[in-house]
């Protein structure tokens, strides 16, 4: 009897991925998944905050398509060694701040040395030609075998006759006969694929959970870097860009105000690490402060805060402002009129 060859995919909870490791599947791999966190894919964290996302699951998708695939999944965190991808990109950002094509490289770097210290054979993607216009092209997918050492290991499903033949191919390990030669951004072949093989519900056949490739949240980190003495940061930071309004309405501060009962939950949890407001006499949202705030940046607050608040109309509300050491003081403001909130200040 053959031996039973072994295969990691690059999991990232999307359709492509999913369908490419069910064809591997099909053709009687022994297949697993990786999947990479870097902090910046964590679409079940939103959907579980924010009450217009209450229809989405709350799910880690990625967990969720092992699920259904009935296969190993590998979480493993990568946020520390991600930070020169996003900082340092050698083929620089996409539309927005997303380093597609030194990400996948650096994904599959990742996976070759997984695949060496695990004894599996190959690896998986669910990359299609023509679908990213940065990372999956013709001429940029060989710049990802080639920067990340895995040369011919790195078998692509779902368009692999579009391409020249792996090794994983030539030896006979799978049949390049029963792959694919999807190409272009349509989904229609993905979504034939799906129902093909009785997947009934999945992520967005677009795939893919970075909030890099988002121009508002682009926008915020851009910012929170600009109005910092370094580009470095921690899961925190990156992980309040994606709640709350933000508005600076100087350059040493910005407030983070919260849009709904979901997000004000999740940001009391930050309470000790940032000061934040409450208006006190009427009901309103937690606003987290941050940045290098003296007294009368408080007050710029308080009375901006206090306009999103149900005491906006009132001739003055009392808010109260917190810090992280326990000091509490109490301002009595009145709320600053809609018109003179610049809409510049919005992040």
């Amino acid at each position: 009897m053959s031996k039973q060859r072994k295969a990691v995919a690059l999991i990232s909870g999307g359709l492509d991925s999913l369908l490419a490791a069910k064809v591997m599947l099909e053709q009687g791999v022994h297949v697993e998944g990786i999947n990479f966190f870097t902090g910046f894919c964590v679409e079940g964290h939103t959907h579980a905050i924010r009450k217009k996302d209450k229809a989405k699951p709350k799910r880690n998708n990625a967990l969720w398509s092992a699920e259904q695939l009935g296969i190993k999944l590998h979480i493993i965190d990568v946020i520390e060694e991600y930070k020169d991808v996003l900082l340092n990109p050698k083929h620089g950002y996409g539309q927005n701040m997303n380093p597609c094509l030194d990400c996948k490289g650096f994904m599959v770097k990742k996976a070759v040395e997984w695949i060496k210290e695990n004894d599996f054979d190959f690896i998986i993607t669910g990359e299609v030609i023509g679908q990213r216009p940065m990372s999956q092209r013709k001429e940029t997918m060989p710049i990802v075998q080639r920067e990340s050492g895995a040369g011919d290991l790195l078998l692509r499903p779902l368009c692999a006759k579009n391409l020249p033949e792996t090794l994983p191919e030539r030896e006979g390990w799978v049949d390049r006969e029963k792959l694919l030669d999807f190409s272009g951004r349509t989904r229609k072949p993905q979504m034939a694929l799906a129902e093909q093989y009785g997947f009934k519900e999945y992520a967005s056949p677009a795939g893919g959970c970075c909030f890099l490739t988002d121009k508002n949240y682009s926008d915020k980190l851009v910012d929170m870097w600009q109005h910092r003495s370094s580009r470095d940061y921690e899961l925190d930071d990156i992980m309040m860009l994606k709640v709350g309004r933000h508005i600076r309405p100087n350059d040493n501060f910005k407030m983070i105000v919260g849009r709904e009962q979901g997000e004000n939950k999740f940001m009391e949890g930050y309470r000790k690490i940032y000061p934040y407001i409450h208006c006190s006499s009427h009901k309103g949202p937690l606003v987290l402060l941050d940045g290098e705030l003296n007294d009368s940046d408080v007050e710029l607050a308080a009375r901006i805060a206090a306009r999103f608040g149900q005491g906006r109309d009132a001739d003055e509300v009392e808010m109260s402002v917190t810090y992280p050491d326990g000091k509490n003081t109490v301002l009595k403001v009145k709320p600053m009129p809609a018109d003179e909130i610049s809409e510049a200040w919005y992040v």
